[in-house]
């Protein structure tokens, strides 16, 4: 019964999102809607987007083990994003009209520094799609009750997601998001209801997670405790700014005002909707302490997809996993789209500069298909936890990509050379701490590289220019 739902939700997602790929004529409708969107529906595709595998299976796990203090980078520096984007950064990126986040680089600096930037951010969504993909496997693997291996799973699931987004783009994005925040949220709160009810109640829950220190958040007063806790803040909180698929929901509003409270809206509505996979997973220890304990140290992913096969009914197995793949669906077409279609306008046009818009969107729809294969290998190979592959994705972008942007937005004397300084000292600092640091350094590599790359900007360009914004 569980996995004939799956299959017709399954399929039904894919005939909403072919029949909005109706809409798709030019470059323009697939990136970002023909930047038509009303409110309602930026709110829920921000949301929708951020929601994926790591809100639902990813945080939820690391709850468990670690409390409030483990999850610092996703939910709290990911919604302080989404509302830092809203106040700061969505009304100048609404009046610029551009495609991508990648086209501010070109227009503020110069084509390097627009192909660095795309490529580093483009590089950052390996990660975060594959840990998508992942659950995905994870979850068609789970409800046939092993008949279909992770791997297998893995590949149906991005078969799925790969045709809708393929053909319908930003459209299909859009309406899917809308149908499913409905699922997610109505889902997750009826399994609440449920499993409160075999953990003692929603009192019985907090009471306990407080005595065990579950919600203490701050670390104590030493810079050995405090530094790593700003690094692993900040990586979300800032890296995540610069990203392709925050860019996209604001330039897909209708209009200025739109894409600055469905940013707002959908940050607050994600940071306080996470709490409910977390008080979830937190609640599935007070009721089988044997088997979850287990689960903890061995795979701490599978605690709520184990709590909700083991102890309640059919229909509640129905809606989480619905949810599940409503969560995790909207999350993996929107983080494929984004840096395809970065990479197409922001590196391969430049090669291809006699292409008819016809030809690029067909350009852009082939480059989705290569990167969701590429993802799909790394999803295939990768043994970390989903909750690490989506906070080390925003490595990349803290150290490289949020210092030029930022400085080329509010800073009047930032210049070609100090984004370029910016670029290669934040990389190669990251990279190189990574590698060499000392191993018990309380300095995060991406929080050394971030403020590198924050000095660079500085000097470069307050020093003698010697690179200038048209040379290439």
């Amino acid at each position: 019964m569980i996995l004939g739902f799956i299959v017709l939700y399954l399929l039904l997602s894919v005939g909403i999102g072919l029949a909005a790929a109706r809409r798709v004529h030019t470059t323009k409708d697939f990136a970002v809607a023909g930047r038509s969107l009303p409110l309602p529906v930026v709110m829920a595709t921000v949301f929708a987007t951020w929601f994926g595998a790591e809100a639902v299976l990813g945080v939820s796990a690391t709850f468990a083990k670690e409390g409030l203090r483990g999850v610092v980078a996703d939910p709290f520096g990911s919604s302080l994003c989404l509302i830092l984007v809203g106040i700061f950064f969505a009304p100048r990126f609404y009046r610029l009209n551009l495609l991508t986040v990648g086209d501010f680089y070109r227009l503020r600096y110069n084509r390097v520094v627009e192909v660095l930037c795309a490529v580093c951010i483009a590089a950052s969504y390996l990660g975060w799609v594959a840990a998508q993909f992942k659950v995905l496997g994870l979850v068609l693997n789970v409800v046939t009750g092993g008949a279909v291996s992770q791997s297998v799973g893995m590949v149906i699931g991005a078969v799925i997601v790969l045709t809708y987004t393929t053909f319908g783009g930003m459209f299909s994005i859009a309406i899917l998001d809308f149908v499913q925040i409905s699922v997610i949220m109505g889902g997750l709160l009826y399994i609440v209801s449920v499993v409160s009810g075999l953990a003692g109640g929603v009192e019985a829950v907090i009471s306990h997670a407080a005595q065990a220190g579950k919600l203490e958040f701050f670390p104590s007063a030493t810079a050995a405790a405090w530094i790593p806790f700003i690094g692993a803040g900040i990586t979300m909180m800032l890296g995540s700014i610069p990203q392709q698929d925050v860019f996209q929901r604001i330039t897909s509003a209708k209009n200025e005002r739109t894409a600055v409270r469905g940013s707002i809206l959908g940050g607050v509505l994600y940071f306080c909707f996470c709490f409910v996979p977390m008080f979830l997973a937190y609640a599935a220890t007070l009721i089988d302490p044997a088997t979850f304990n287990v689960l903890l140290d061995q795979d701490s992913q599978l605690i709520l997809p184990t709590l909700i096969l083991r102890h309640t009914p059919v229909f509640a197995q129905i809606v989480f996993f619905g949810a599940v793949l409503s969560a995790v669906m909207s999350c993996a077409s929107a983080t494929l789209l984004a840096p395809s279609v970065m990479l197409s306008e922001n590196v391969i046009k430049g090669a291809l500069p006699h292409l008819s818009d016809w030809e690029f969107l067909r350009v852009m729809r082939l480059v989705v298909v290569v990167f969701a294969a590429l993802v799909l290998t790394i999803a295939l190979s990768s043994s970390s936890s989903i909750y690490q592959l989506v906070v080390n994705t925003y490595k990349v972008t803290l150290v490289a990509a949020f210092v030029p942007l930022c400085a080329g937005l509010f800073w009047s004397r930032a210049t070609t050379q100090g984004a370029l300084f910016a670029l290669v000292a934040g990389l190669m600092t990251w990279m190189g701490w990574e590698l060499f640091g000392p191993p018990d350094s309380i300095w995060p590599p991406q929080l050394v590289g971030f403020l590198v790359a924050a000095t660079g900007m500085v000097v470069g360009s307050l020093l003698p220019q010697k690179i200038g914004t048209r040379e290439v």
